[in-house]
This record gives C-alpha cells, sequence and structure tokens, in this order.
C-alpha cells in the first residue's frame, strides 16, 4: 500500500524537499544545506541520510523527492512490526494484535503520511520502540535504559513527542517490578539524559547554546518555535488552519479518529491498556490547544495509539462474554466484519485514490527539465526553486546553495544575499511552483524576480501548475494570465 503509486501521490510537500536536502548535506559532512538554524535537532535527517543513499544510488532518474519516499518504506515496515510488539505486550492477543496493525497500515492517513518524507515518522518508531522496551515481559534494567535511551532518539527526530515523556513513564511504572522499580526509572532517566545531551552539548561546543548577536541559537530558535511563530487557531472555530486541518483528517479518516478517541476515554479504566489510551489523549488535548501552532503531519504520532487502543477495547469487550470460546469467537468475527462493513467502503476508496492518481507528474517534467535542457554552463547559472526539486537542481549540474537556491533563503540568509550583490538581476532562471509561487509576497527578492520573468516552459495547468521562468532585465507583463498549456522547450 505504501509502495504503490509513492511517486504519483500525494503532491510533494515543501518539507519533503527540505529534509531530504538536509538529508544529503549530512552525507557531504554537513547538518543542513544551508546555515543550519536549531529548527530541529538533526537525528531525523540523518536517519534519512543512512537510508536514502541505497534509492538515489539505484534509482538515479527518478525525482529526488520519489527517491526519498522510497527509502521512507522500510520506516513504515518497522513501524507496524513495532505497533504489533507493543500490542502483544499491552495484553493483546496475536489476532487483535495483527488487527491493531492494519487499523494503523491501512488507514488512509497512515497510507498518505506515511509515504511521505516527514520526521515524524522516524519519532514514531523511536516512540513504538520505547514503549515496547518499557513493556518488556523480563523487566530487565537494560530494557528500561534502552526505553529511555529510544524515547530520547524519538524527541531527537521530532521535538514535539517530547509532551509523551509523561505517558512513557506510566508505562514504565506498570512495566517494571515493584521492588526494582527505583533502579528502572534511574536506567530509564539515564538513557534519556545522556541521549538527550548531545544536542544542546553540540550547540554549547559551537557556542550557539544562547542567544546572541551574529549566529544562530539553540534557545533562541526554541523560544521562537514555543512563542514567535503564528499559530493556528483553535480546531473549533470555523476558518481557522486548525479547524481545516481537523476537517481534512476527518475526511480522511473519520472511522480510526472517532472511534479510536471514544474507545480510549473507556480504555482508561483497563490497567494493561491505560498506557496507549494515555498516549491518545495527550496528544489529542495538545493538538487541540488553542492558539498553539499545528502541522498537517502531526497526526502520525496518534494514529498507532488509536489503532491499538480500539482494537485492545474491543478484545476486553469480547473477553468479558459469558460462555463458550465459540461465543468468542463468533463475536470477534462480528467485530471484524463490521469494521469492515461500517469503514471498508471510504477507506477503499481513499486508498484506491492514493495509489491510483498520479497528482505528480509536473513534478517529474520540471526535474527532467532541470536535468536535460541545456541552458549554458550550470556552474555558473543561478536558478531559484522550492525545497522539493532544490536537490533535483543540484544532482543536474547547479552550484549548491549560491548557484541552485532555495527560495525561502533568498532574504532569509546572509550566505546567500551577500552573493547577490545586485539582487534579483543576479538571477537567471526561477523554477515557480505552487509553494514557491505561495511565498513571493513575503520575499521581496522573490516578487522582484516574479516582476522581471518571462515563461520559458510550463507543465500542467491551473494552481498546481510548474513554470519555468527566465529572468529579463525588464518587467515582465501578465506573468499570471500565460497560458497553462505546455510550452515546449527546445527539446
Amino acid at each position: 500500500m505504501r509502495a504503490w503509486g509513492i511517486g504519483n501521490y500525494p503532491f510533494p510537500n515543501d518539507d519533503e524537499g527540505t529534509y531530504l536536502a538536509q538529508a544529503w548535506a549530512v552525507r557531504h559532512g554537513e547538518l543542513a544545506h544551508y546555515t543550519y538554524w536549531y529548527d530541529h535537532p538533526p537525528f531525523g535527517w540523518i536517519q534519512l541520510a543512512a537510508v536514502s543513499w541505497l534509492p538515489s544510488w539505484l534509482l538515479p532518474d527518478l525525482p529526488t523527492f520519489v527517491q526519498g519516499r522510497i527509502a521512507m518504506l522500510p520506516v513504515a515496515g518497522a513501524t507496524c512490526v513495532l505497533a504489533y510488539v507493543v500490542g502483544r505486550r499491552i495484553g493483546l492477543v496475536r489476532p487483535a494484535a495483527a488487527a491493531a496493525v492494519l487499523l494503523y497500515a491501512l488507514s488512509p492517513l497512515a497510507v498518505l503520511l506515511q509515504r511521505q518524507i516527514y520526521l515524524d515518522n522516524f519519532a514514531v518508531l523511536w516512540v513504538l520502540a520505547a514503549f515496547a522496551f518499557a513493556l518488556s515481559p523480563r523487566r530487565h534494567l537494560w530494557h528500561h535504559v534502552a526505553a529511555g535511551t529510544a524515547f530520547a532518539l524519538a524527541v531527537l527526530s521530532k521535538e514535539t513527542v517530547a509532551v509523551l515523556l509523561p505517558v512513557l513513564l506510566v508505562t514504565l511504572w506498570q512495566g517494571s517490578h515493584p521492588r526494582t522499580r527505583k533502579f528502572s526509572f534511574a536506567g530509564f532517566g539515564s538513557g534519556f539524559v545522556l541521549t538527550g545531551l548531545f544536542y544542546p552539548l553540540y550547540a554549547l561546543l559551537k557556542g550557539e547554546l544562547l542567544p546572541g548577536a551574529g549566529h544562530v541559537s539553540l534557545l533562541g530558535t526554541l523560544k521562537f518555535q514555543l512563542g514567535g511563530r503564528e499559530g493556528s487557531g483553535s480546531p473549533f472555530e470555523a476558518g481557522t488552519d486548525a479547524h481545516r486541518l481537523f476537517a481534512d483528517w476527518l475526511t480522511r479518516d473519520p472511522y480510526l479518529l472517532v472511534g479510536g478517541a471514544a474507545a480510549a476515554v473507556c480504555a482508561l479504566v483497563v490497567r494493561r491498556l491505560r498506557p496507549v489510551a494515555l498516549a491518545v489523549l495527550v496528544l489529542a488535548l495538545v493538538a487541540m490547544r488553542p492558539g498553539g501552532y499545528l502541522p498537517q503531519m502531526y497526526i502520525v504520532q496518534v494514529l498507532p495509539f488509536l489503532a491499538l487502543t480500539l482494537a485492545g477495547l474491543v478484545q476486553a469487550g469480547i473477553a468479558r462474554l459469558p460462555g463458550r470460546p465459540r461465543l468468542r469467537i463468533a463475536a470477534a468475527l462480528a467485530a471484524a466484519a463490521a469494521a469492515v462493513a461500517v469503514a471498508g467502503p471510504h477507506w477503499y476508496e481513499e486508498d484506491h485514490s492514493a495509489v491510483t492518481a498520479d497528482n505528480n507528474r509536473v513534478y517529474r517534467d520540471a526535474s527532467r527539465w532541470l536535468r536535460e535542457t541545456p541552458v549554458g554552463d550550470r556552474a555558473k547559472v543561478r536558478i531559484v526553486t522550492d525545497g522539493v526539486l532544490w536537490l533535483d537542481a543540484v544532482d543536474a549540474g547547479y552550484r549548491p546553495g549560491t548557484g541552485a537556491i532555495w527560495h525561502y533563503k533568498l532574504d532569509q540568509d546572509p550566505a546567500v544575499t551577500k552573493t547577490l550583490p545586485h539582487g534579483w538581476k543576479d538571477i537567471d532562471y526561477v523554477v515557480s511552483t505552487p509553494a514557491l509561487r505561495g511565498e513571493r509576497e513575503h520575499l521581496p527578492t522573490l516578487r522582484d524576480l516574479f516582476a522581471h520573468a518571462s515563461p520559458v516552459a510550463t507543465f500542467g495547468e491551473g494552481g498546481g501548475r510548474i513554470d519555468i521562468l527566465r529572468i529579463e532585465n525588464e518587467p515582465a507583463t501578465q506573468i499570471e494570465s500565460t497560458p497553462a498549456t505546455q510550452i515546449q522547450n527546445n527539446q
């Protein structure tokens, strides 16, 4: 389900290109393809660097975001295995644990978001590993140390999962023996703190822990992340970004979201299900807080816990039925049939679209243009792209950073602006994508580029099209009214 049509759907998100470019930088000895400003801990794209080199080597002709998505397949597979392990360790019988994995793996939201190159996918893998170690039936001290280490690696992959720390402590309390519990907590704390300290220690050694003039800083960026960026509004208020995001999630999969959330409230009274139920409720409360920033991929963190809670509560209900085992087997089959009848048609429609739709031809065409169209000496040509196509431009021979320029850095990074003494006049081409056009009103240099650009090729039509724009000395006119039919390039 993940691999079928992975390069065709969904439409690329600029974050995917950013993380993939940062993974490329790791393979070349840096933490980011531009100045690393502590926007996220780097362990997520360090892992991406470790898994993405093979698809890029085996399939060099594919657009780089497709190569990156293929690299996410083993991450999705390992996450499903760990979801099964956690299910078994909270007391699910094998069929129930397998059902939880199916609920998780076939959910349209998981099919959509686990294909994409998101740090949350790495974080969820490590969170599930931490839960599996904390619930280890052997109750070995080193398992609890490993739980702390795994959770630290989850936070270093995507810092937002740190809100699950209280839940994991409750899990460790349930999974440890009363006589050795204090050693279990000490071991967990040691693994978590000693692993997590690598990040602030790196910033300290670079002189970038505290804010100051002339450099980025870990604490300065953290302050911005917590209070400086614009919030998404309340999910209960129509018209806000959070409300639209919740509506989109519920449109794609109302059954697992509503069913799993309801199950989490009921499962709090079942001791063995309490860890996964608390995880659902904590993550849901964080998502529903008014005024906070809520990204599209946040729901990735909740999905496995929703599936485990729902499957666990159904099993608990069936176990309470009186009578012979045959009655319970019949009840389990009836529950499975009811799930298929209720959610099956909607899931089939959503998943069928995911594996058959082709939304990304424009990106494949633009990537081919970058690689094949002669524009002179690419090492000297300057081209502005969005995050998704930046690495394609680099692979095509454009100079990283100051030749192939990520549009977001035009006015944001002094290392780039100092190489453009004449501003927009120093740029030769712009690859105009939906993400790039959406930012032009906020970036003065990008706005000037659009005012002095003429299209040489167009791929697709409407708002999802991609235009190749050549920068002219004279102002361009009516760029937005350029016909949306494809303009053939010289080839």
